[in-house]
């Protein structure tokens, strides 16, 4: 089975960027991780990320069409786009929403909202990178 891993704005610099929040992982690690783990459970993953809100949301809109399952860690656009609500919302496949840190327990009170969430059939945060292959997990049980 086919899988999508899609990481929005600034996940490209993991690794450098705040390493005290996100970890000394860096994406292309983590990517290749995925792809890893994927592996081991079954399913052919392909990692993508974005600084450009439209491309998230094209490769979404595919994922609607072809009925791909989802790993989504918006970042930053999982608090306040709606334009990435009404992709979600188009899903036909599984969602699992993936952050590395837990936007509960950080204190800038605009990460406590995700526009993902209604559309995820879990939510999996604050485990770092570990928390991809959890999604993952999420996905090979179906």
């Amino acid at each position: 089975m086919k899988a999508l891993v899609l990481n929005g704005p600034n996940l490209g610099r993991l690794g450098r960027r705040q390493p005290e929040i996100y970890g000394s992982t860096t994406y292309a690690e983590l990517a290749q991780a995925c792809v890893q783990w994927g592996s081991e459970l079954g399913l052919e993953v392909e990692v993508r990320q974005t600084n450009h809100e439209g491309e998230l949301l094209d490769w979404l809109n595919v994922a609607a069409d072809e009925a791909v399952p989802v790993v989504l860690n918006a970042a930053a656009w999982t608090h306040y786009s709606y334009a990435l609500y009404d992709a979600c919302a188009q899903l036909v496949a599984p969602l699992v929403e993936v952050h590395i840190s837990e936007p509960l327990q950080r204190p800038e009170e605009f990460r406590h909202t995700s526009v993902v969430t209604p559309h995820a059939v879990e939510v999996i945060a604050g485990h770092g990178i570990q928390g991809y292959r959890m999604a993952l997990e999420v996905l090979a049980r179906g």
